[in-house]
C-alpha cells in the first residue's frame, strides 16, 4: 500500500519550490524518512527500503545528511546532564 500525503502551500510558493527542485515529491519523501529515522521510528533497514538503497548506500546517504547511527540524541544528552548534576550535588 502506498502512503499519499497532500501538502497545501500557497500557489506561488509551490511554483517556486517546484522550479528549484523538479523532483520535489521524492525530496519530501526522503526528508520525512530521515526524520522518522532520527526519531527512531524507522530502522536502518526500513530506511534503506524506503530509499531503495542497499546498506552501504544508505550509510553514505546518512553521512551526507550528517546523521550517524548511534549518535547521541537530545534525550541522551539530557539524561547525561541529569546524572552529572546528581553526582556533583552528592560530592558537595
Amino acid at each position: 500500500m502506498a502512503l499519499n500525503v497532500t501538502l497545501d502551500f500557497p500557489a506561488d510558493l509551490e511554483d517556486r519550490l517546484r522550479r528549484d527542485n523538479p523532483n520535489l515529491a521524492a525530496e519530501i519523501k526522503e526528508i520525512y524518512a530521515l526524520e522518522l529515522f532520527r526519531r527512531g521510528e524507522l530502522s536502518h533497514f526500513e530506511l534503506s527500503r524506503v530509499l531503495g538503497l542497499d546498506r552501504f548506500e544508505t550509510d553514505a546517504w546518512l553521512k551526507r545528511h550528517q546523521v550517524f547511527e548511534g549518535s547521541l540524541t537530545m534525550a541522551d544528552l539530557d539524561a547525561d546532564r541529569q546524572t552529572i548534576d546528581q553526582v556533583l550535588s552528592k560530592a558537595r
